[in-house]
């Protein structure tokens, strides 16, 4: 039935006017995903459009109704159909954590590219069957990519350029935390609450982005992490009745009975770099009057930076070879075309641009890379984000053991 569906909505053949995109998951990153393909073409001068032929979920009326809202050409409820079907080129995964190995391996065997979500899997072990996978793939051709947003944001890139160029010189310090405050007490048990489909709390979910952006700003890799400390705060939930929000739950009924939660509510850890810096992590879902607080602070010896997600807009520059009566914390408007990564995709200076357009420039770039053009920045594939899930790993590791663990013990 849903493979007669999908034929019925013209996507038997593979999509010449465009890259044939499917997606599987139609919630929260569902939409954002949606919205980045059909945004991509109309902001990006591409050589080939994103063309969204087919939404996969579980509930058939749900996922119809999705499909037509975010414009998707056609909906299924069997996932496999995607694999048969020659007009869809990339599979995007924005599943729960549990679901990416199965479905990223399966859509590399049957000759599709991938894109799926972060954390890469819910375990270590999931992570690296998908980077074997991955690697395999490539001699056929086949491309990967983890959605690893927050390097698509003006400032971060930019940042990036500016610890390239040496601007920052040596570097000494990596301080980065994610703050939220919506897994309070309140909140159900929804899946990000259960270690078996999330593989772990707050850590996977926000360290997972804050360990990338390090990565990606510096240029350098972690070599240990050290005085790790997991916390959960809520032990038990009320369980959802339906409805309500994908992240918080809010407005949804609530079931009288209530369940355990077995992830992390927290996870702080220390770090050192290939490079010689040292390194602070922190990731919340209990951090009270942050709502999205994604910050990074790097200090070298030339100077440093500091970005806030909540003003994502924005980077804040201390140029430390400036004469001592002019130093001090320079706001850089990251908005200039020509002057700004994805910048000059958008509106004129300091007309801001949103969440959203992350996912927009992810998705340019990854229709760039298929066409054998250089992105604006590097998009991480499988292998790359495998490295972010060691430093998960290892930090898990050293918070159960109490000891520090080097990265190259986590294979």
């Amino acid at each position: 039935m849903a493979k007669k569906k999908a034929r019925a909505a013209g996507t038997t053949a593979r999509a010449s006017d465009g890259i044939g995109i499917a997606l599987i998951g139609t919630k929260f990153m569902g939409r954002a995903h949606s919205t980045g393909w059909a945004g991509a073409g109309r902001f990006f001068d591409l050589p080939r459009r994103p063309r969204l032929l087919l939404a996969a979920g579980r509930d058939e009326r749900e996922t119809a109704t999705f499909a037509r809202r975010w414009g998707w050409e056609g909906a299924t409820t069997d996932w496999r159909t995607i694999l048969a079907d020659d007009a869809v080129e990339l599979v995007d995964v924005a599943t729960p954590n549990n679901l990416h190995a199965e479905m990223s391996i399966a859509a590399l065997e049957a000759g599709k590219h991938v894109a799926c979500e972060k954390p890469l899997a819910a375990t270590l072990d999931q992570a690296r069957s998908m980077a074997i996978a991955a690697k395999a793939a490539a001699r056929r051709g086949l491309r990967t990519y983890v959605w690893f947003n927050y390097r698509r944001c003006p400032a971060i890139a930019f940042a990036r350029r500016i610890v390239r160029e040496g601007r920052l010189g040596r570097l000494f310090h990596v301080r980065a935390s994610y703050l939220q405050d919506w897994g309070r007490a309140g909140t159900p048990l929804l899946w990000r609450f259960d270690a078996k489909v999330a593989g772990s709390g707050a850590h996977g979910d926000l360290n997972a982005h804050i360990i990338d952006m390090a990565r990606f700003v510096t240029g350098e890799e972690f070599s240990e992490v050290s005085g790790a400390i997991e916390k959960t705060f809520v032990a038990e939930r009320d369980l959802p009745g339906g409805g309500g929000g994908a992240i918080s739950g809010k407005g949804g009924a609530r079931s009288s009975r209530r369940g355990r939660s077995t992830v992390d509510d927290c996870v702080l850890f220390l770090a050192r770099f290939s490079g010689g810096a040292v390194g602070t992590f922190e990731a919340t879902r209990l951090a009270t009057g942050n709502q999205n607080r994604n910050q990074i602070e790097v200090n070298g010896e030339k100077g440093s930076l500091r970005f806030d997600f909540e003003r994502m807009n924005e980077l804040l520059w201390w140029d430390d070879t400036l004469p001592s009566a002019l130093r001090g914390w320079s706001r850089i408007m990251c908005t200039n075309a020509g002057d700004h990564p994805y910048a000059a995709a958008y509106w004129p200076p300091a007309h801001l641009i949103g969440y959203e357009h992350g996912f927009v420039s992810e998705c340019a770039d990854i229709a760039l890379d298929l066409a054998g053009r250089e992105p604006v920045a590097p998009i991480p594939d499988f292998a790359d984000a495998y490295e972010t899930q060691r430093v998960l790993e290892a930090a898990i590791r050293s918070a159960r053991e109490r000891r520090p663990v080097a990265i190259r013990e986590v294979r």
